[in-house]
């Protein structure tokens, strides 16, 4: 249903992404993982058409999606919801209406302009945000959130739009472990239940094993890792990494099981420094 076929993006003698491919028979729950720079978050905004490849196709339900222009373009873009690190929401703007903006591409520019929106869909993003759990925030202003609320105020954005795929890039990275672990519970959910296509771009092993149903590694702009949570060894990491065996998984973990033992570890060396 969903095919990359050798997608590629230069910007002048740099290749951000180098003939990325993978194909998606049903919706799943998909992990991209990678070192800063490795293409993921180019790789997200050429699927959603915010940026435009330098070739290759995305065929979608039998559409080369790339080829789209116009209304067409805005449709995918639609049916293909995009969800960002730092949440793009308006900050001085009450959560629902945030919610709402998920319309704005099916919506007259007189009705956009105006702010007006049908009874149907307010009740409609008030059912939404009830559903992640901050349906009580709805009069609220966005920015009197916390960063855990306000992604969630943006997953629910997304679902306005009645997406057959959400894209997440890095919608954890900037949370704390209790909201992270929330977040990417929000978004397993509406895989599970909705039967939406999820893809994510993840900065963390522990979350990907977690969440996902297939992770894909990204080095240097090119797959280099396509399989299941269980074949995401160590030593699979490293390489999709390029780290030598110093290379730890906790050391970068979200998990609040992981920061324990990491907060555990430096109280126990502490102790044993000052015995001395």
């Amino acid at each position: 249903m969903f095919a990359v076929k050798t997608l590629t993006k230069r910007f002048g003698a740099n290749t951000a992404c180098d003939a990325v491919s993978f194909a998606v028979d049903a919706p799943k729950m998909i992990g991209i993982i990678g070192r800063s720079g490795a293409g993921k978050s180019t790789l997200l905004r050429m699927l959603n058409r915010l940026t435009d490849a330098t070739e290759g196709q995305v065929i979608h339900e039998g559409r080369d999606i790339l080829a789209l222009r116009g209304a067409d373009k805005r449709a995918w873009q639609s049916d293909c919801a995009m969800i960002f690190q730092q949440f793009n929401l308006v900050p001085r703007m009450d959560v629902v209406s945030n919610v709402l903006h998920g319309t704005l591409n099916r919506r007259s520019t007189l009705a956009t302009m105006f702010n007006l929106y049908p009874t149907a869909d307010i009740e409609q993003a008030i059912a939404i945000l009830d559903r992640l759990g901050i349906a009580e925030h709805a009069p609220k202003r966005a920015e009197a959130l916390s960063g855990g609320q306000q992604q969630r105020v943006a997953i629910a954005r997304a679902l306005m739009q009645d997406p057959k795929i959400i894209l997440a890039d890095e919608p954890i990275a900037s949370l704390d472990p209790m909201n992270a672990q929330v977040v990417m519970e929000a978004l397993r959910r509406i895989h599970e239940e909705d039967g939406r296509m999820v893809i994510a771009n993840l900065h963390t092993l522990d979350t990907a094993r977690r969440y996902c149903d297939r992770v894909i590694g990204m080095r240097d702009g090119r797959v280099v890792f396509d399989g299941t949570p269980e074949q995401l060894t160590t030593g699979v990491a490293r390489d999709i990494y390029g780290a030598d065996a110093r290379f730890s998984e906790e050391a970068t973990s979200t998990s609040i099981e992981a920061l324990e033992r990491s907060d555990a570890a430096t109280r126990a060396i502490r102790a044993a420094e000052a015995a001395i």
